[in-house]
């Protein structure tokens, strides 16, 4: 990932964006259970969630459209979002 400046998920602005925009995501997303990711070690401490800090306003309705659109009353089963995600993340040359 390429390098910006960001905010510590601790400061409480960034904290409660990041609490209201994971509202809705499934729980294996949840922040306590990080440390149960799979990573290589050059990406194990980017993410996507820090690079948005230094905008909590704009992170919280990015994140909480993309929480939406997971939402299991929709069509697509769970294992759809993620065969998206994998097929995406293979383009993308991407460990996510």
């Amino acid at each position: 990932m390429t390098w910006i400046r960001t905010r510590a998920l601790a400061e409480p602005e960034v904290a409660q964006a990041v609490r209201d925009a994971m509202e809705g995501y499934p729980p294996e997303y949840a922040p306590s259970r990080r440390h149960k990711r799979k990573l290589p070690e050059a990406v194990m401490n980017d993410s996507i969630v820090r690079a948005h800090s230094l905008m909590p306003k704009a992170m919280r309705h990015v994140f909480a459209g993309y929480g939406a659109m997971l939402d299991p009353q929709l069509p697509l089963a769970r294992r759809d979002h993620e065969m998206i995600a994998v097929v995406v993340s293979t383009l993308n040359d991407c460990y996510y």
